[in-house]
C-alpha cells in the first residue's frame, strides 16, 4: 500500500478519504491551530471544537494527522523529510516549495496539484455547464444539493493518483497529475456536447420529466416523490392502465401508440399524479416490480440513513470514536468491498510522535 501525503481542502480530502478505504496510509498535514475542514459544521455538541465537526470526522476517517507550522523557517524542509519518504503527494493550495525541490526530495514521487479550485462551488457548478442541465425547462437554472463539485473533482483525483502510481510503478519515473475542477465537472457535460455535435440541438433543463419515455420522471404520492419508466414497450400500455385502473386512459385506444402518449403527455401525466397521490412510494415501488416496471423511490437522507440494505453491505457503519462515542457513517463502497473497518477521524497532531524523526532536522 502507498503513503499519500496531503494538503488539501474538500475535494482532495474526498479523494485521500477513497484512498483510505482501500487501506492506503494517507498522512495530512494541518496548521497548528487545524485545517479548514475540521471548523466546518455542524458539530457534534454543543461545544463545538477541532474534534467534533462533521466534516472532519468524516472525511479525514482512517488518516493521519501531522500538525506542522507552514510560517516557521523550516516548515518547507521537514514536509521535503515527509515527502521524500511518500509514494504521493497532493495539494490544492500555492506551496512554499518549488514543485523541482518535491522530486529532488524524491524522484518516483507521483505528484497531485488541484488547478481552478479558487472559486466558490456555485460558480464552478456553474461554469461548467451543469447548472444549465438542471431545474424546470421554464425556470432558472438550479444549484445541486450537496458538495458534489468538490466530491465529483475528488474522484477524479482519486483517480489520478492510482493511476500516478501505476505509471511510477512502470516507469520508476516522477509524474506531476494536475486535476482541473473545471475539467472534472465539465466531463458531467460530455454527454450533451457530443449531442449537439451530431444533432445541433442544444440539450435543456427538463424538469422532473424523463427525456426518452414519454411517461416517466421524478412523480409526487403520498409521502414524497417516486419515479418510474419504460412505459412505451410493447404491450406495457395495457399493463399500466390496468394497473393505475383510471376510467379516462382506458377509455382510449389510441393512448397505447407512443406518438400519441408524446401529443397528451401533459394529460396522461395529470391523471398519473392523481392516483400516485393515494399511495406511498414504497408501494408504489413494490407494485411497480411486480409488474417488471423499472421504478424507485426517490431517497431522502433519512431513507438512506435507515436503509437495511446500505447497513447489511457495511456501506454505513458504527466507528467507535473514543471521545464522541459511536458514529454512524458512510464508511463507503471500497471500505465496505474489502471488508475494513474505518478508524475514527484523527485528534489534531495525534501523529506528531510517530513521524518526530522524519521531520527532525
Amino acid at each position: 500500500m502507498a503513503r499519500i501525503v496531503e494538503i488539501t481542502d474538500l475535494a482532495g480530502a474526498y479523494a485521500t478519504r477513497l484512498l483510505a478505504e482501500a487501506g492506503h496510509e494517507i498522512i495530512r498535514i494541518e496548521n497548528p491551530d487545524g485545517d479548514s475542514l475540521r471548523a466546518l459544521p455542524p458539530f457534534l455538541g454543543p461545544a463545538p471544537n477541532h474534534e467534533t465537526g462533521c466534516y472532519h470526522q468524516y472525511l479525514n476517517a482512517g488518516k493521519k494527522s501531522v500538525a506542522l507550522d507552514f510560517a516557521a523557517a523550516r516548515a518547507p524542509s521537514m514536509l521535503l523529510r515527509l515527502i521524500a519518504n511518500a509514494d504521493s503527494f497532493v495539494a490544492d493550495r500555492n506551496l512554499p516549495i518549488e514543485v523541482s525541490r518535491l522530486f529532488e526530495a524524491n524522484p518516483k514521487l507521483v505528484y497531485i496539484q488541484v488547478i481552478d479550485n479558487d472559486e466558490p462551488e456555485i460558480c464552478a457548478l456553474a461554469r461548467s455547464g451543469l447548472m444549465s442541465l438542471t431545474g424546470q425547462p421554464d425556470g432558472t437554472p438550479m444549484m445541486l444539493g450537496g458538495h458534489i463539485a468538490s466530491f465529483a473533482t475528488g474522484t477524479y483525483i482519486a483517480v489520478g493518483i492510482a493511476a500516478g502510481l501505476e505509471l511510477v510503478r512502470q516507469s520508476s519515473q516522477g509524474v506531476v497529475v494536475s486535476v482541473s475542477v473545471r475539467q472534472a465537472l465539465e466531463s458531467f457535460v460530455e454527454q450533451a456536447m457530443v449531442e449537439y455535435t451530431f444533432s445541433g440541438v442544444i440539450t435543456e433543463r427538463r424538469g422532473s420529466k424523463g427525456a426518452i419515455t414519454p411517461i416517466s420522471g421524478s412523480m409526487p404520492c403520498k409521502d414524497g416523490h417516486w419515479v418510474i419508466s419504460q412505459i412505451n414497450r410493447p404491450g406495457r400500455w395495457l399493463k399500466f392502465v390496468e394497473w393505475v385502473n383510471d376510467p379516462q386512459l382506458a377509455a382510449d385506444p389510441s393512448l397505447g401508440e407512443e406518438a400519441q402518449q408524446m401529443k397528451r403527455r401533459d394529460f396522461i401525466l395529470d391523471r398519473v399524479f392523481a392516483w400516485a397521490n393515494s399511495h406511498t412510494k414504497n408501494e408504489l415501488v413494490e407494485q411497480a416490480q411486480r409488474r417488471h416496471f423499472p421504478a424507485s423511490p426517490v431517497s431522502t437522507t433519512l431513507d438512506l440513513i435507515n436503509d437495511p440494505q446500505l447497513i447489511a453491505r457495511d456501506y454505513l457503519k458504527q466507528i467507535e470514536d473514543p471521545t464522541l462515542g459511536s458514529l454512524l457513517f458512510p464508511q463507503g463502497a471500497i471500505a465496505a468491498m474489502r471488508g475494513r473497518t474505518m478508524k475514527p477521524a484523527p485528534k489534531l497532531g495525534e501523529h506528531n510522535a510517530e513521524f518526530l524523526e522524519e521531520l527532525a532536522p
